[in-house]
């Protein structure tokens, strides 16, 4: 066995021991943990929870929406993943969200989310999302909480290191978590051959001050290391980024033992702004790459797809003043940096420490010069010249650090299954409480920002055991809430969450209530298909084609009588809901639909695309409950053979026989009294 291999075995020895001591001092079983206030979580009926907790859904592929401090599950947002119970990735209007350089990927692993700030404060217009398998960054909308756009990243893997932002939103940054060869290059080489031929690519996404609206800006070329996760920098420091990077070994096999070799791997600091300038001055290279960028039409309810062939690379080692490695121990996870923008937090996940560095010695080093060598030609900056301090044994297996903005920092540490709060400045530690089990991230509202809003810390934690009723092998995640207004923390709740969820961010109710959108207006309603009212209800057929223009409104369907579908058609059903009134959606099927339903909220125009297999009478229906006689509310649709002589007709409320009904055009009738 080699040296390091031996050297790992017997650090992962050490650490199993050390863990065994610290569970040993834990409550021997579930009861005996529960000691929450559970009534400082309650919320009475009618009443709503302080804040929005917007969390990821890991591989799900979607976001879900709670409250806090109640736990509830109040929606689940659909970003990478079809969702059956809305028709998102079914409907025709909202495929193309779903179309990337690999075609149509109906699924992907979404760990990360960012809430847009402005002056490093929440501003409640936007979410951001990671898909981490086929890389991308979605945009959700956060007045009507759907997925409005979707980036495809080029030259790039396992998309973890994402979506991060800037104080004032100009750019979602994207690190690639796996190195490999560049896409505009040889990308057919040995994998034996990493260490010559893999890269690492950040990419910086422009963001539209006002529509939100993303574009690549540009990428960086880096060594071939994993990026993991990142912070901005905040006040002083808002032109840097820090991103914790691990495999500084560069291993490309069995990197549990040949990625943790060495005693440090890096905190990658990268001063944007500096980048930027270099970007505007032409200073970087246009290589040829191939991605989607998909956008949906808040007008037509529509998303579009197009493809981009080209995106700008600047390279570090070419450039100056742009990218630093500071060594940090040891694989590092979780990047964080404070309100005040002056200390970055690194989370060495097999480390005893948990290093603090301070803005102002990295700003010194870099002037100095202060290096200890290069990496791949990049500067490394000397470990003591901008280490603010070590906190000294503070847990085992930590990963993410999140702030209360009382000077205190809150890490979750995974091996050691706890929430430990220790002070910025003096990085002594002043609690510690156990979480239920194995945690992963922790979210305090406003926690990531320069002025967070306390009050709570969420675990979400991998393992449940004994927190729940048993369902299987398979058991729901679950999320712990504690009280942090006091000086010590305090278990309130654990909840169940879908899952996978990784990391969320919490903004107060009061700022998102108010931008709620209840309905679309439907004389703006710019679908091509729409009718806005039953008169405009139709039925056409284009060749094979036949577009079925409905309505929808309680509680029956214009048209809800159609013949003359042939065998070899393809339908769409167009359908407006009509209703003008908050919570009020339809759904719509078809029997024999092999994709999903539709459900269309009021004013919107959606399509479900059908294509029939065989002759007879289908019946088409409202999935959705929207009155007492929602039951009533559905349609037969007729097939016959592939050249048959059946008119097509529609109709609601008239029961003409059809060789009486001019084809094409059978009343558009109201419904009988």
């Amino acid at each position: 066995m080699s040296h390091s291999s031996t050297k790992f075995l017997i650090n992962t020895a050490l650490v199993v021991a050390a863990a065994s001591t610290m569970y040993s001092c834990k409550p021997k079983s579930a009861e005996a943990a529960a000691t929450g206030d559970a009534a400082k979580a309650y919320v009475a009926p009618g009443k709503y929870d302080e804040f929005y907790n917007i969390v990821s859904g890991g591989f799900n592929g979607q976001m879900s929406i709670y409250g806090l401090p109640s736990g509830r599950l109040f929606r689940i947002i659909p970003v990478f993943s079809q969702f059956p119970e809305n028709g998102y990735g079914f409907s025709e209007e909202t495929k193309p969200l779903l179309n990337t350089s690999h075609g149509f990927v109906p699924w992907d692993d979404l760990h990360h989310i960012a809430l847009s700030t402005t002056d490093g404060q929440h501003d409640g217009r936007w979410a951001f999302g990671n898909a981490n398998n086929t890389p991308r960054i979605a945009r959700i909308n956060l007045s009507t909480f759907r997925t409005e756009e979707i980036i495809e990243i080029p030259n790039s893997a396992g998309n973890h290191s994402s979506p991060f932002i800037t104080e004032n939103t100009e750019y979602v940054v994207a690190g690639t978590r796996f190195s490999v060869p560049m896409d505009n290059g040889n990308t057919d080489v040995p994998i034996n051959t990493y260490k010559d031929n893999f890269k690492g690519t950040v990419s910086f996404i422009g963001i539209d001050k006002n529509t939100g609206h993303m574009n690549i800006d540009f990428q960086l070329l880096l060594p071939g290391i994993n990026f993991d996760l990142a912070r901005a920098g905040k006040g002083k420091s808002k032109d840097w980024f820090f991103f914790s990077c691990y495999n500084s070994e560069k291993a490309n096999t069995l990197l549990e033992v040949n990625a943790s070799a060495k005693d440090k791997d890096f905190i990658m600091a990268v001063n944007w702004k500096k980048a930027q300038e270099y970007a505007r001055a032409g200073k970087g290279k246009k290589v040829p790459v191939k991605y989607a960028h998909n956008v949906l039409d808040e007008k037509t309810h529509t998303a579009t797809s197009e493809f981009v062939n080209e995106v700008l690379m600047l390279d570090p080692k070419e450039l100056q003043d742009v990218v630093y490695f500071m060594p940090c121990p040891k694989s590092p996870h979780g990047c964080d940096t404070d309100p005040s923008g002056e200390y970055i937090v690194g989370s060495g996940k097999l480390a005893a420490v948990i290093p603090v560095f301070s803005f102002d010695k990295i700003q010194k080093a870099i002037a100095d010069k202060n290096y200890d060598g290069t990496y791949d030609g990049i500067p490394v900056l000397k470990y003591d010249a901008v280490l603010h301090g070590e906190v000294q044994k503070p847990g085992l297996g930590p990963l993410h650090t999140e702030f209360d903005g009382k000077g205190n920092a809150y890490t979750s540490f995974f091996v050691s299954s706890e929430i430990v709060k220790w002070d910025i400045k003096s990085l002594k530690v002043l609690d510690r409480v156990p979480t239920y089990y194995s945690i992963g991230h922790l979210s305090i509202p406003g926690g990531p920002t320069k002025k967070p809003w306390g009050k709570y810390v969420v675990a979400y934690n991998k393992i449940t055991k004994d927190r729940y009723l048993p369902t299987g092998p398979e058991l729901t995640q679950s999320a712990q809430l504690f009280d942090i207004s006091g000086d010590k923390m305090k278990l309130v709740l654990d909840f169940p969450t879908t899952g996978e969820p990784h990391y969320a961010e919490s903004i107060p109710a009061e700022i998102l209530m108010k931008k709620s959108q209840k309905i679309y207006k439907i004389e703006d309603n710019q679908h091509p298909y729409v009718a806005k009212g039953e008169s405009q209800a139709s039925v056409e057929r284009k060749g094979n084609e036949v577009h079925v223009k409905m309505t929808a409104i309680r509680s029956h369907f214009t048209p809800d009588n159609i013949e003359g579908i042939k065998m070899g058609d393809v339908v769409y059903f167009h359908l407006t809901n009509q209703e003008q009134d908050w919570d009020v959606p339809h759904g719509f099927a078809v029997k024999g639909a092999n994709n999903a339903e539709i459900l269309v909220m009021p004013g919107e125009t959606q399509t479900l695309k059908w294509v029939p297999d065989r002759t007879g009478v289908f019946p088409i229906y409202c999935t959705d409950f929207c009155s007492a006689l929602h039951q009533e509310m559905q349609g037969y649709v007729r097939v016959s053979p592939a050249g048959s002589n059946v008119a097509l007709t529609f109709s609601t409320g008239k029961n003409l026989p059809v060789e009486n009904t001019p084809a094409g055009n059978a009343g558009n009738a109201t419904p009988k009294k």
